[in-house]
């Protein structure tokens, strides 16, 4: 069981509140909670909300305490960006753009769950056959052959 909870047009950039968002993913709710409440980056407060909120969606639907849940999925996408202008000198104006995020986070009772198969690993043969791969492609796609 899983319960989700949506922030849209939060004011802070994609890419710092990504950098919140992968401290948490895979925590224990609670432990996550105690992680953002300490976390120095501003993005940290409203994803910490958030987090609050699918906790207490999870309690409304009737699953177990919050010492029991995990932070199974979370991610966060690009919303629309403001357009500002800033005033320079000489009459002047340049582009402010203010930037805005959509934040996803999902809570369950069994995070293992939600992960999907684990990838199986790679060996330093697999490694080399890929990289060998890649160049060769690289160098037929300018013309040139080894």
């Amino acid at each position: 069981m899983e319960a989700r909870a949506k922030a849209r047009f939060v004011r802070v950039t994609p890419r710092k509140a990504r950098r919140v968002v992968d401290l948490i993913r895979g925590m224990p709710a609670d432990q996550a909670q105690a992680t953002l409440a300490f976390a120095p980056q501003s993005a940290s407060e409203p994803i910490g909300k958030l987090l609050a909120s699918a906790i207490a969606n999870a309690g409304q639907a009737g699953q177990s305490d919050a010492s029991s849940l995990v932070v199974s999925r979370a991610w966060v996408d690009e919303g629309p960006t403001f357009k500002r202008f800033r005033p320079r000198a000489q009459g002047r104006g340049y582009r402010v753009l203010k930037r805005t995020s959509h934040i996803t986070v999902i809570v369950s009772d069994d995070g293992a769950r939600d992960r999907g198969p684990a990838a199986p690993a790679r060996t330093a043969a697999d490694r080399a056959a890929t990289t060998r791969a890649a160049t060769t492609r690289a160098a037929t796609t300018r013309g040139r052959t080894r």
